[in-house]
């Protein structure tokens, strides 16, 4: 008996992977975390025991995992985007190690990558940015050491904010400073889902943007020249 923790790619239900979409339709159990994860992507299952976590604790999770593990029934456990970037499954881990219960991960399309994908854009050009950071601008989370945003805004990367677009104005006053009012910035809501949104300006005009069609949730915040420069060298791919 394994649990499979599988990313379920950002929304759309053909981003999950081939082997994601094959053990969710072996598995004879599925937890999905149902405020995230649309059901489109269970179509085709034949599971007795289908279970939406989004009411569940971490405690009332883990149980349903042993319980499942006690029939001897490998569980697909189904995480939005991919489940080792801010999924969570840390605990739920360390939870099935104690108990002795065997779990995998499969990795799922990321947010990021479905945005970038939204925006027709690459987030790596050769001269202007190398480097993603993937982050978070946290209230209830302490950050790590090193890990602030006005302390990552000083590498200049393209940055990719999950999860803080209740705080946009708080973040454009952070980064303003070290990018430029007239950085380019990319606020998608629901990646690939059916009422996917994009809004698109720079550090000095994005909250008023978002705010002619507010943003609650679910959205990621994208910065970086990358979003709009047409001036960059070319690949060594190609040489």
């Amino acid at each position: 008996m394994t649990v499979f923790f599988i990313g379920a790619g950002p929304g759309d239900p053909e981003l999950i992977t081939v082997k994601g979409q094959r053990l969710l339709r072996q598995c004879p159990v599925i937890l999905y975390a149902g405020s995230l994860v649309p059901e489109a992507v269970l179509a085709g299952h034949a599971a007795e025991e289908v279970v939406d976590t989004a009411d569940l604790d971490l405690e009332q999770i883990i149980e349903r995992l042993a319980a499942a593990d006690a029939r001897g029934q490998d569980v697909a456990r189904v995480h939005s985007g991919d489940p080792s970037l801010f999924g969570a499954i840390g605990e739920q881990i360390q939870a099935l190690q104690a108990r002795g219960i065997a779990w995998e991960i499969i990795p799922g399309v990321t947010a990021a990558a479905a945005s970038a994908a939204a925006l027709g854009c690459e987030l790596t050009l050769p001269g202007i940015s190398q480097t993603v950071i993937l982050t978070r601008h946290a209230r209830k989370t302490t950050m790590p050491a090193g890990e602030s945003l006005p302390e990552l805004a000083r590498h200049g990367a393209t940055l990719a904010i999950h999860l803080a677009i209740r705080h946009l104005d708080e973040i454009v006053d952070i980064l303003q400073p070290e990018y430029g009012a007239d950085c380019p910035v990319a606020v998608v809501y629901r990646a690939s889902w059916p009422d996917q949104r994009l809004v698109r300006g720079r550090l000095d005009d994005i909250v008023a943007r978002v705010a002619e069609a507010p943003v609650e949730r679910t959205a990621l915040i994208l910065v970086g020249r990358v979003l709009s420069s047409a001036d960059f060298a070319r690949s060594t791919l190609y040489a």
